[in-house]
């Protein structure tokens, strides 16, 4: 299976949010799953990246940041139609958008962070080995072949 470095298709509403400066990546694999399935399936996410998870959310808690849950839905919806599923938050650090875009028989993940200030860049650098790794099991996790049926993990 080979998770594609991609572009986020021009369809995609996240688009409209994205400015200069902004990080803004993009994978994608072959699927047969609704951005919904993709999202269910792909961000729930391993005990370690759920850990790591933890481990942040203890850590930013003393400077107001949104810590979220561990369980359940991870980000809550921003928008949603067939097609399309755009999840995340806005904070006093960063804004981000995770969207899921299903076109031409693949599952197209991107992120999209606007850091606000100096401590929403630090803190995309500092987290983005994790967001690269995280994100590619993710989208690794989205894939399917042309029965609908999840092709092995490498």
């Amino acid at each position: 299976m080979a998770i594609r470095t991609d572009t986020l298709p021009r369809a995609s509403s996240l688009w409209s949010l994205h400015q200069p400066g902004d990080f803004l990546d993009c994978y994608s694999v072959p699927s047969t799953l609704s951005p919904r399935e993709a999202a269910t399936r792909g961000l729930a996410l391993p005990g370690w990246a759920d850990a790591l998870l933890g481990l942040r959310n203890a850590l930013v808690r003393p400077f107001g940041l949104k810590t979220g849950k561990t369980e359940g839905p991870i980000f809550p919806t921003c928008h949603e139609t067939a097609e399309e599923l755009v999840l995340g938050t806005d904070d006093k650090h960063l804004n981000f958008r995770i969207v899921l875009i299903r076109t031409e028989g693949r599952i197209f993940m991107s992120t999209w962070v606007h850091p606000h200030n100096a401590w929403g860049r630090a803190y995309l650098r500092l987290v983005m080995p994790f967001h690269i790794l995280i994100s590619r099991g993710a989208v690794a996790r989205m894939a399917t072949g042309t029965t609908g049926k999840t092709l092995p993990n490498p």
